[in-house]
């Protein structure tokens, strides 16, 4: 998620992705704490302003899925190891990895007291495909029969649902895919495949400010780019019940001013410190201080309509990687917060390989000879779009600068307030050459970093990658008779990735961010996520 999660873009998923704008907090918040604009018993974090409205299948970065993630819950989650652990749903079901059989849990409700049932998530499901409601992840329901019917390619829905979806009664639904792929019950954990309540189809823009879902937290308010705050529900049911009395999620310009908040007490819990901090947060933070790998990955995406990478041979793309002292950038530049990146994935997920290349090393020689070869870059002038209320103009400026030393290539940033205005670009085609990707696990297996990146149809990919060689290969992944023969297949799909270069990875993340002493029990999950179910309030 581009975000945090979900398939998430990383604002720094998607992830560094912090604040958005002004502090947080605001006038009309009265408690007895002693922070300042907090409410008793609330967790205070710094999130950004969201991209979209609201709504579950229209949230794919990093700053809207935290919210989203306290508001809806789907079938099922993951635990620290990945591992699957059922939410929504009591079993996932299937004998041929082409029909599913999906039970619920009794007893669940909407927040405004709907019960959650099979239709709940049958409509959503149908809703949320139809190529009218123009949902940012509507490809994640592609597997489905009768997809095409609510999402052609060109022209009118031929229907409003899809014919794999079938009720069979109230707490049961079966779902019925073009062809077998035996990692489905996965992609079930990822937040766009949450339910909606029948309010949600009388007025879709109205929902998206004020959301009803059916999760560990109640929506309360939204200030726009200053505060979103949610509520416990008392009447939620999953095993991530809340533990404390409600969430802020606070916005700020740049990650130094969330920091200074953390350490004066004003804000509880950072996800990420920037740069400028990273030597000093030990030490200020103590033992309120997080430090922990995590399933995402940086790296830099050609936008293949611009006309720097336009028919661009992928020996120019090869040669850019190899002018990029990875080693270097992340002992200094990022404090040894980041570990280079040796493939297209990160470690935490299944299916993660080390790749039989040279491409990922820093070797100025061999760049200037591949980029030579494959042509060269147009105007020898390259840009990188980034957002800078996500802490990465520093890195940026010192990715330039070794490529402009390795190659005598210019390199200069293209800064963007914000995460959001970031994300417009990219979703409107308007990158000058190429962007800072940070992609964040939806669900903990390579399939995850390859096709909802680089698969010629998928939201995400806004390099506008193409391949028919490529999507043939993960077609082949799809149709695996098992999960491991799937994930074997897209390690091969990965390999075909070195001789493509869809993208240039730059290094895996780690989360550098912490919490004041206000707050217990500060964890994060193996997508990088802050466990804010769990945290107490002392």
């Amino acid at each position: 998620m581009r975000g945090a999660r979900s398939a998430k873009w990383v604002a720094g998923a998607i992830v560094v992705a912090l604040a958005a704008t002004a502090c947080g907090g605001g006038s009309d918040d009265k408690g007895d704490s002693s922070k300042k604009g907090a409410l008793a018993g609330y967790v205070s974090i710094d999130v950004g302003e969201p991209q979209k409205p609201l709504v579950p299948a229209d949230t794919n970065e990093s700053n809207g899925g935290y919210v989203i993630r306290a508001l809806f819950t789907q079938l099922l989650d993951f635990d620290e190891k990945g591992e699957i652990v059922y939410t929504n749903a009591e079993s996932v079901t299937t004998k041929d990895s082409k029909t599913w059989t999906v039970k619920l849990k009794e007893g669940w409700k909407f927040h405004n007291g709907e019960p959650v049932t099979a239709q709940s998530y049958v409509d959503a499901w149908n809703w949320y495909a139809n190529s009218k409601n123009n949902q940012q992840n509507a490809f994640w329901f592609s597997d489905i029969v009768g997809y095409e019917d609510v999402h052609p390619d060109k022209g009118e829905p031929k229907s409003d649902k899809m014919s794999g979806l079938k009720v069979v009664d109230d707490t049961t639904f079966t779902i019925e895919l073009k062809d077998q792929v035996p990692y489905f019950n996965y992609k079930l954990g990822y937040t766009t495949f949450a339910p909606l309540p029948k309010v949600f189809y009388d007025d879709p823009k109205a929902f998206g400010q004020k959301p009803i879902g059916n999760g560990p937290y109640q929506f309360e308010k939204w200030t726009h780019k200053k505060l979103i705050q949610v509520k416990a529900w008392d009447g939620y049911k999953g095993p991530n019940k809340a533990q404390n009395k409600g969430i802020q999620f606070k916005h700020y310009a740049t990650p130094e001013a969330a920091y200074q908040d953390v350490v004066s007490g004003n804000l509880d819990i950072i996800k990420q410190v920037g740069p400028t901090d990273l030597p000093k947060y030990k030490q200020d933070l103590g033992d309120g201080a997080l430090d922990q790998p995590y399933a995402a990955i940086q790296t830099l995406v050609p936008a293949f309509y611009s006309k720097t990478f336009k028919d661009v041979d992928p020996k120019v793309l090869q040669g850019l990687s190899m002018a990029i002292d990875r080693d270097t950038i992340t002992k200094t530049v990022l404090n040894n917060t980041r570990m280079p990146a040796t493939s297209f994935t990160p470690p935490q997920v299944k299916g993660n390989q080390q790749l039989d290349t040279d491409i990922f090393k820093y070797d100025p020689a061999k760049a200037k000879k591949l980029i030579k070869e494959g042509g060269g870059v147009p105007g020898n002038k390259i840009w990188i779009q980034y957002n800078t209320d996500g802490g990465h103009k520093e890195w940026v400026t010192a990715v330039c600068e070794s490529i402009r030393n390795a190659t005598g290539i210019d390199c200069v940033g293209d800064p963007k307030p914000d995460f959001a205005t970031d994300l417009e670009a990219r979703d409107n085609n308007e990158v000058k050459s190429m962007y800072r990707g940070g992609w964040v696990a939806d669900y903990p297996i390579n399939i995850n970093f390859l096709k909802e990146l680089y698969h010629s149809k998928a939201e995400s990919n806004n390099g506008r990658f193409s391949d028919k060689e490529i999507d043939k290969l993960m077609e082949k992944g799809d149709n695996a008779s098992s999960l491991e023969e799937a994930v074997k297949a897209y390690q091969e799909v990965e390999k075909k990735l070195v001789d493509k270069m869809p993208s240039i990875p730059l290094w895996y993340y780690r989360i550098n961010g912490g919490h004041g002493k206000n707050v217990d029990n500060v964890t994060i999950n193996y997508q990088g996520d802050i466990q804010l179910h769990k945290v107490t309030v002392k």
